[in-house]
């Protein structure tokens, strides 16, 4: 048996349990061990049968006997029972899908029972007990007073994962430390088999403590390695050298419909000193809603397009690419350049000759032609443009808007495709607090606009419970009178089936979380809003399985105001600009992260007139209000970020869903020492061994990281 062992070879393991470790993520014996307790619950206090409680955990030590394994008279389920004695009486033991454990245990054994007591017709039992031999137990009981608690699955319970890796760690060999012995001394970390020893059967909790403060450091570490070899293999690529003075690119600033900001001159300069370098830049360009992402942008594009050399811009969207699409035609009219959008619904081109104060449709094959030859100098489009058959002639510049829509893949696709590695600008407005940015985006140098453009109005932002939503309909109408438009976000498309079974409280199929079963619905919510509250008004619908063409319809009558309330998902949090739309409601809010609701609520940053924000509750929970009325303080959605980072447990920040990220690990990221001391180490390391040819393990652990990790 070693580490790479499947369970299945190691274990008898029925199909439903197997069935169940999958979705664990537990498949072979080194997910097994690095299958953590989720707490440890303390055992110190131990009980006598005669005062067991139904309903109550306990302790208790006594001698088992009559032991047996059978089916369930009605479902045939796999069970085992027994007895349990000491002197002041005698309880049942019923283990359900774990009849193995019956005959692991030797008949009329001292042993130590802890469980929950259960009762059925009167009778107290313990349902699915931790039992062990207890003849060292007992006289050692006060260090062994801490007991580990694994997150379940059908079929597998935490009881099984204890005994299965109290198993597995004294047959596999750990003496091979994927650290580096010097980092382990330098941290005071302890080391593999120590830490797996300490995490999974502590005497005491300090050892729990250190254990997982080692497994911590660990994964953020080899994300950091990761990180860290991909930046130096980028770094070590030629790039155009772009030589651009400020002096003259203000001249192009300069005809901006607004006054730049001091941070986004910080940044433009940040751009052109990395343009100069010869080598690929390989920049992150964070800033909050409306903060002048696509101003630093053009700017960068003109640099590019001013030493005759191309730039492509990828969006996330169709409508966001036409956006964009449409600004810079705007920022660069006044210049001969021409600016091609590749979409999957189609291409333009501006100018044209037909219709030279604007773009025209152009068939795709005749775009990519121009494109090829060099006088398309500026092509923007979607996921279209990592396409193989869009070829460039002096690709100079990439930048991938919406940074976290795109992952590394795609993003590697954009810059791989010509044989001098264009430049690279990541952009984002989703707020990311800097310990993880310092660690998901590891390979990228962090540009940060933190300063809003001057005479932006702050949006006033309500929390609305359910008793105040008629109060908050009314003043909603009066700025609808007034000639505004309203979004109202909703967390889900349609209802669920009535005629489907619902589990844990959401509609099969759907997603969503708990209580998403009464969580409002696009479609019905439009229906509503037309028939109880707003009449009078012209309610459209947006979502993301409507055909890219049907949401661009959508989108451009909401612009052109033939729509007065736009009824959408979270669709719309990206980017979307609509100046006459200054209301927004977000329904269900109790289900959005902080970061996303200040991204939602961004929609309504983009005009002169005064914004609004109503977020609507339904939880009477003060703990999710109070995290709401963050919302309502905070100065920026970067503090918002980092508020919700220390506020919600790691597993409430979807990080294994979304990066892939352990929630342990995502538990690191709130510590900035822990984070920066993972990124010197593995800097370090880089810096010495660009390869890792003299560190095989590594090597090989970091090779596991870049499949598992979603850097997106």
């Amino acid at each position: 048996m070693n580490l790479e062992t499947r369970l299945t070879e190691a274990f008898r393991i029925s199909p439903a349990q197997e069935k169940g470790l999958k979705k664990l993520g537990v498949v072979t014996i080194k997910d097994l061990l690095y299958h953590f307790p989720a707490r440890y619950d303390s055992t110190a206090d131990t009980s006598i049968i005669s005062n067991l409680r139904k309903g109550e955990s306990a302790v208790i030590f006594g001698t088992i006997s009559g032991l047996k394994t059978k089916k369930a008279f009605r479902k045939k389920i796999p069970m085992a029972e027994g007895f349990v004695e000491d002197n002041s009486g005698k309880i049942k033991i019923i283990w359900f899908h774990q009849a193995y454990l019956a005959k692991m245990i030797s008949e009329n054994s001292f042993v130590r029972v802890e469980g929950k007591v259960s009762e059925r017709k009167g009778q107290l039992y313990f349902s699915n007990p931790k039992v062990e031999p207890a003849a060292t137990l007992f006289t050692s009981s006060k260090e062994h007073n801490l007991y580990p608690i694994y997150p379940e699955s059908r079929g597998i319970t935490s009881n099984w994962i204890y005994h299965s890796v109290k198993k597995v760690l004294s047959r596999v060999p750990l003496d091979i430390d994927p650290i580096p012995q010097e980092i382990l001394r330098i941290y005071n970390l302890p080391n593999l088999k120590t830490s797996l020893i300490w995490i999974h059967t502590p005497k005491k909790l300090e050892h729990a403590q250190a254990a997982r403060k080692r497994f911590a450091f660990e994964e953020i570490f080899f994300i950091q390695l990761e990180r860290q070899k991909a930046r130096h293999e980028f770094k070590e690529r030629v790039a155009f050298v772009i030589n651009r003075d400020i002096g003259e690119l203000n001249k192009f600033i300069e005809r901006f419909p607004f006054k730049v900001t001091g941070a986004q001159m910080k940044c433009i300069e940040h751009i052109l000193e990395d343009f100069r370098r010869g080598h690929p830049m390989s920049r992150l360009l964070e800033g909050d809603v409306g903060s002048g992402k696509t101003a630093v942008a053009a700017a960068a594009t003109y640099a590019v397009v001013a030493n005759k050399f191309q730039v492509t811009y990828m969006a996330p969207t169709e409508i966001l690419a036409r956006q964009h699409f449409e600004f810079f035609i705007k920022y660069f009219s006044h210049l001969p350049i021409q600016i091609g959008l590749i979409t999957g619904s189609g291409c333009l081109k501006f100018p044209s000759k037909v219709n030279p104060d604007g773009w025209t449709h152009i068939s795709r094959s005749q775009l990519l032609k121009w494109v090829l030859n060099g006088e398309i100098a500026v092509v923007i489009g979607t996921h279209a443009l990592i396409q193989k058959s869009v070829k460039f002639k002096h690709l100079a510049l990439a930048i991938v808007d919406e940074q976290h829509r795109f992952g590394t893949a795609q993003r590697q696709k954009l810059v791989n495709k010509e044989e001098r590695t264009p430049h690279l600008l990541s952009m984002t407005a989703t707020p990311i607090p800097r310990t993880l940015a310092l660690t998901i985006y590891g390979d990228l140098d962090l540009s940060l606009l933190d300063e809003m453009p001057v005479g932006r109005k702050k949006i006033i932002t309500e929390i609305v419970t359910s008793e105040k939503r008629l109060e908050a309909y009314e003043k909603i109408r009066e700025e609808l009178r007034a000639g505004r438009q309203l979004y109202v976000i909703c967390p889900r498309i349609n209802e669920p089936d009535p005629n489907k079974p619902a589990r844990h409280g959401f509609a099969v199929g759907e997603s969503g979380g708990e209580l998403a079963i009464q969580a409002k619905s696009v479609k019905e919510e439009a229906k509503r809003l037309k028939k109880e509250i707003f009449p009078e008004y012209g309610i459209g619908i947006l979502h993301s399985k409507m055909k890219p063409m049907e949401k661009e319809k959508v989108m451009q009558q909401f612009k052109n105001h033939e729509i007065d309330i736009l009824t959408s998902t979270s669709v719309v949090e990206v980017g979307v600009n609509v100046e006459n739309a200054s209301l927004i409601i977000i329904e269900g809010a109790e289900r959005f992260g902080l970061a996303q609701l200040h991204q939602l609520r961004g929609r309504v940053l983009r005009g002169t007139h005064q914004p609004y924000c109503f977020v609507f509750a339904e939880t009477k929970s003060e703990k999710t209000i109070d995290r709401l009325n963050a919302l309502k303080t905070a100065k920026s959605g970067f503090e918002l970020a980092e508020f919700d980072l220390l506020q919600r447990g790691a597993g409430e920040l979807r990080g294994a869903k979304q990066w892939g990220i352990s929630d342990l690990g995502m538990e690191a990221v709130k510590n900035i020492k822990m984070v920066e001391a993972a990124r010197a180490e593995a800097t370090k390391i880089i810096e010495n061994d660009p390869t890792l040819s003299k560190f095989p393990i590594l090597k090989e652990r970091v090779e596991f990281v870049s499949s598992k990790i979603h850097f997106e």
